[in-house]
């Protein structure tokens, strides 16, 4: 059993055993389960091979079985009671969790003159009910653990239960069939070939003819859930009836299998299976994993600790390791599970240099030992090396290959070791022949050495050439151990781009010279931190760790505060005390004159005289500390109701750190005593409210690293971005890139003209809507039985038309009987401009506005979803997905649903999901728009960038920007999603040729995570947008007048939260360029009018006509400044 949370496993020694089948046990199981009464009665049919009768035939079971032997001619007799016992599998426990189990110890009697293999049936019973508890080690992750139990509510027998007879570590084969009540099911390794009711009883029948350390059978009243995966069956039992939550895990099975079998071979077995435990574990077994309840719902398993498991498939329970020699598998597993998960999500350099900061901070000469000597993790350090050395150690054996080489040297690996037992000689010499290169000094250096290498960078020069320039450097080993043989990654930057070059260093120290064809400005060693090394503390940046970490702390009360506002600091300051009362000193500002050097030092408070040494501390960071607010992360968060956590560098000792602490809530201190144990790898921490919920955390970046030289002095060094590198294997999304695609090129086709109100074509596009619908599963939900909800109104002012107008309507209904008429829109508007009605710009008129971004990218995503969820989604509230008209003249599809949809009435509605323009991602972050709509925004989409891996910013300012504000008016939670301002917006040049098709794919990804939430979700949202009262001509007339026709060449950037509207981008030849408006200035007044918030700005363009000249006041480096 794998632990797949904390990814402790201890493997057995397998080496010198072969697979050839007759030469294992071989175990023909049958057991009648009781649960009620805690009883199991088994029948073994075991199977001994003539190579093992050589020797005494020695078993052991649990002590409470009543054994008797039913084959004639044999006899077994009782050697021992009491034995105890030992974890047993390829996952021992360090806590041995079966140390309070007795055993019995029986030895087999047979003929001496027996020939060929010996037939032995042994009938035992017994109970089984090891108690649930909760051990030290596993107490942090809120796991428990029993060698086995029997019980009314489920059943869990496993090796370390020693329920079957254990024959001295040998290998076993096994058939295992099962009886239990009616109603449950049993699940083990293997595959099911029996699955039926049988005279009141339920029987299965797993076969196992793989090479197994012990027996599992796992039982309960499961509902089952099954996915075909090619030749794999993913399989989920539930306890509780869940088919939403079945369908992200077969789902998500479905991907990583496949993944996994493009990038090593095919899986080792039929079936993988989702299992959930009637207690909270975390345990993976060959072809299946073991979740408790709560676990097994926690978002981010899915996309962490889930792959890792099914890759231990692979390696370690299809490949065994050799532990004589070291355990390898731990390090691999990691390397090619969470290193690759974080590689895939571009966050694979913060990643290693975490691995390393690890290493750095909990391996000395005391406890480092080599790779061949480890086994499993034990501590800190043991992890440290075992799984980070380790999986450092596979980086740079693939950076030394390369990809290709690597991949395929792996595949060999596995095909010629699959059920074999391997050690790292074994991947030495598939990686040998896969690559054709001597890897014995890689391999045992790395693998047989003990420490680490420390680089230093020295002396760097660099003089002009006749064909470019010379840059000179070295590069220092200053490790106290002998000069390690490293092939050293060495980035240039010069003036217009960036170099990679690849330096052998094996010296303690080596000079080097690169010719290259522009100057120098900047040279890096490892800045991806590709080799295992130890860290500078320069590259480790400040953090709570090591706060947390240190033994001597000095606490820094603010003395000008009342004692309301010292409170609530006293109160976390006692229960710090209460747990190590010799660790602090305590006391107030004014007691303090200088900062200690060997304490960390904790400062509290906003009024704090020691803030002015955190502010100075952020001076290399886009932070500031202001009288009532801190800008962090281009956002401005203030005090009230908000907690501050910011780490910084000890002026004084800078491998030490000052941490300031403010409380925005009283009530926030239990929570937050209890939560920030759990973010030491943080530099800062942002919580809110009374729980509280962290709303911004992060890291540092890497400033002042000695392993970074300017090289040109004087010079103005814009570094260029260093391309991503592509990940070890990608995980093929759920949706299809094409799929979106076809939907936008139909829609943006010069055959829609443009989809402008009242023209055929936008009918047509109406009619291939909910054709698209029909074919997805969803259920018509439109007038008489149809998709269409039709009514005919007069649109416009000055130029008024009447119209009859479509909005597209399709549900998946709900399942919940306490949510009947409750519903979750989605919605996305398909209308455009056409040739230029009702918003058009000077010159394009009669053209066509093709509308791709705006809104058919919107329109495909909503069309995709649907296909992939219609069929097979069955939510607890209704889904509502509806395609609306008229949003381009004043919201008027959007506010006709809202006012006139009797069916899933708006005060049913608990939320409303809009897309408008999400065709242009690019690798941006995605934006979400009024997500002050609802309290709880903004912590369902910090749950769902965590889970999806991919970057989402809540725009703070609110915008009245598309069909969400018809709901935000009736009082409904509703939120755009966006995927940001493009200059072609409103254009004839809004073509399908510029939609990123990739980035619709997160966008469907993303929303996919929150739609289902929503749906599942059984409490309301808490409104907290500002609802209209006006009347449905007010709204109108209201739109109209505000419509927009001019454009100062500048898109803003949504994520700023200050005052003002700061300036994203400047569009090349606009007023904006012409006038000197640069990119991050701060606008703040038009024309003698305040520009606060983007809504302002929107409002203020509003009024005024192309070529109208309008005075701009900003703010540039903190200087006010005025423009024309």
């Amino acid at each position: 059993m794998k632990k797949i949370i904390s990814y402790l496993i201890i493997f057995l020694v397998l080496s010198g055993i072969t697979f050839a089948q007759n030469n294992l046990i071989h175990h023909e199981i049958n057991a009648n389960v009781q649960p009620s009464a805690s009883f199991v009665e088994v029948m073994d049919e075991i199977t001994i091979p003539e190579s093992m009768l050589n020797q005494e035939l020695i078993f052991i079971l649990h002590n409470s079985f009543t054994v008797q032997i039913e084959t004639p001619e044999l006899n077994i007799e009782k050697n021992g009671e009491g034995v105890n016992a030992e974890d047993v599998g390829m996952d021992r426990e360090e806590t041995e969790p079966s140390a309070g189990l007795q055993l019995n110890e029986y030895r087999i009697i047979y003929p001496e003159s027996h020939t060929g293999d010996l037939n032995v049936t042994l009938k035992y019973s017994g109970k089984i009910e090891s108690p649930i508890e909760q051990s030290e080690e596993n107490y942090a992750r809120g796991f428990s653990e029993s060698p086995g139990i029997i019980a009314d509510i489920g059943v869990y027998l496993a090796g370390s239960t020693y329920w079957v007879p254990h024959f001295n570590d040998e290998l076993i084969t096994f058939n295992l069939s099962s009886s239990t009540p009616t109603g449950w099911k049993t699940v083990s390794q293997g595959t099911r070939v029996k699955n039926e009711d049988v005279g009141g009883h339920h029987v299965d029948l797993w076969e196992s003819p793989e090479p197994m350390e012990e027996v599992f059978l796992i039982a309960a009243e499961f509902t089952e859930y099954d996915y075909t995966v090619g030749a794999v069956t993913a399989m989920a039992f539930l306890r509780t009836p869940d088919e939403t939550l079945a369908n992200k895990y077969l789902e998500t099975t479905a991907q990583y299998l496949e993944m996994y079998r493009q990038l090593l071979g095919p899986y080792p077995f039929t079936k993988f299976a989702l299992i959930e435990n009637f207690w909270e574990t975390g345990y993976g077994m060959p072809s299946f994993t073991l979740l408790g309840e709560t676990i097994i719902r926690f978002p981010f398993i899915l996309h962490s600790s889930y792959p890792h498991e099914l890759l231990h498939n692979w390696w370690g329970n299809s490949v065994y390791v050799d532990f004589e020699t070291g355990n390898w598998c731990e390090g691999l597993t990691a390397y090619m599970a969470d290193h690759l998960i974080k590689e895939q999500r571009g966050q694979g350099v913060d990643y290693r240099r975490s691995t390393l900061q690890k290493f750095t901070a909990y391996v000395n000469p005391a406890n480092d030992f080599s790779l061949t000597k480890f086994r499993s993790r034990y501590d800190a350090p043991s992890e440290a090396i075992g799984y980070g050395k380790c999986l450092m150690m596979w980086n740079m054996l693939r950076q030394n290959l390369g990809d290709e080489d690597f991949v395929k040297g792996f595949q060999n690996f596995y095909r010629a070791y699959k059920f074999k037992v391997a050690a790292f000689d074994d991947i030495q010499k598939s990686m040998e022949e896969s690559s054709g290169k001597d890897l014995n000094k890689f391999f045992t250096q790395w693998t047989s050495r003990t420490g680490a290498p420390e680089l230093q960078l020295n002396d760097v020069s660099a003089i002009q050439i006749d064909n470019g320039y010379s840059l000179e450097f070295y590069i220092a080993q200053i490790q106290n151990e002998d000069p390690f043989f490293l092939n050293i990654p060495v980035f240039i930057y010069t003036e217009s781009d960036f170099i990679k070059e690849i330096v052998e260093l094996n010296k303690k120290e080596q000079h080097f010279t690169l010719n290259i064809d522009e100057k120098p400005l900047r040279i890096d060693i490892d800045p991806e931190f590709d080799l295992f090394r130890w860290l500078h503390y320069n590259e480790i940046p400040p953090s709570l760790a090591t706060a947390y970490g240190s033994e001597k702390v000095l606490i820094i009360l603010p003395s000008g505060e009342d004692e309301s506002v010292i409170k609530p600091y006293e109160i976390l300051v006692q229960k710090w005390l209460d747990e190590k009362p010799d660790k602090y000193e305590i006391l107030f500002d004014n007691e303090v004159t200088d900062i200690p050097s060997d304490k960390t030092v904790w400062v509290f408070g906003w009024n704090n005289n020691f803030k002015n040494l955190v502010q100075d501390g952020l001076s290399d960071y886009s932070t500031q500390l202001n009288e009532n607010s801190v800008e962090i992360n281009n956002k401005s968060l203030t005090e009230e109701n908000n907690s501050f956590i910011i780490s910084v560098r000890n002026p004084n000792n800078p491998e030490e750190v000052i941490v300031w602490l403010t409380i925005g809530n009283d009530d926030a201190v239990p929570g937050l005593l209890r939560k920030l144990p759990h973010y030491g790898k943080y530099s800062y921490l942002v919580f809110e409210g009374d729980e509280p919920v962290n709303i911004e955390k992060g890291q540092w970046p890497v400033v002042h690293s000695p392993l970074t030289k300017v090289v040109t002095t004087g010079e103005e060094i814009v570094l260029t971005e260093i391309p991503k590198r592509e990940p070890l294997a990608k995980l093929q999304p759920v949706f299809s890139a094409d799929n979106l695609m076809e939907h936008v090129i139909f829609l943006a086709s010069e055959e829609m003209q443009g989809r402008g109100l009242g023209t055929e074509e936008l009918d047509n596009s109406a009619q291939y809507i909910a054709e698209q619908f029909k074919a997805a599963g969803l259920e018509p939900a439109g007038d008489e039985g149809t998709y269409f909800q039709s009514w005919t109104q007069i649109v416009g002012k000055k130029d008024a038309k009447e119209f009859t107008l479509k909005n597209v309507i399709g549900i998946i209904l709900g399942t919940d009987e306490k949510l009947v008429g409750e519903s979750v829109v989605l919605s996305a508007h398909y209308d455009h401009l056409g040739l230029g009605w009702p918003d058009v710009r000077k010159g394009n008129e009669g053209k066509i506005h093709y509308g791709a971004d705006d809104n058919a990218s919107g329109v495909s995503v909503m069309i995709e979803l649907a296909k992939l969820m219609g069929k097979t989604e069955k939510p607890k509230r209704t889904i509502v997905f509806v395609a609306f008209t008229g949003e381009e003249s004043g919201l008027t599809g959007s506010r006709y649903y809202v006012e006139n949809y009797t069916e899933f009435p708006a005060d049913k509605v608990m939320a409303n999901i809009n897309f408008d323009t999400v065709g242009r991602l690019f690798g941006k972050k995605l934006l979400i728009l009024n997500g002050e709509s609802a309290r709880e925004w903004k912590f369902i989409f910090m749950g769902t960038e965590y889970v999806t891996g991919i970057p989402i910013s809540m725009v703070p300012q609110q915008l009245d920007a598309s069909d969400q504000v018809a709901f935000i008016e009736a009082g409904i939670p509703s939120i755009q999603i966006f995927s940001g301002p493009e200059e072609d917006y409103h254009k004839p040049t809004d073509t399908y040729d510029k939609i990123d098709a990739d980035g619709m794919v997160k966008v469907a990804a993303v929303t996919k995570e929150v739609l289902q939430y929503l749906a599942e979700r059984e409490e309301p949202l808490t409104f907290t947008g500002k609802k209209e009262e006006e009347s449905p001509t007010d709204k109108k007339e209201q739109t109209e007048k505000k419509e927009r026709r001019v454009s100062s060449g500048t898109m803003p950037d949504f994520e700023y939260s200050g005052e003002g509207v700061k300036i994203g981008t400047v569009m090349p030849d606009s007023p904006a360029e012409k006038s000197g408006l640069l990119k991050g200035d701060i606008i703040v007044m038009m024309d003698e009018i305040p520009i606060k918030s983007l809504r302002d700005y929107s409002n203020a363009l509003k009024t005024k006509q192309p070529g109208d000249v309008v005075t701009i006041e900003f703010i540039r480096d903190g200087e006010n400044k005025t423009t024309k």
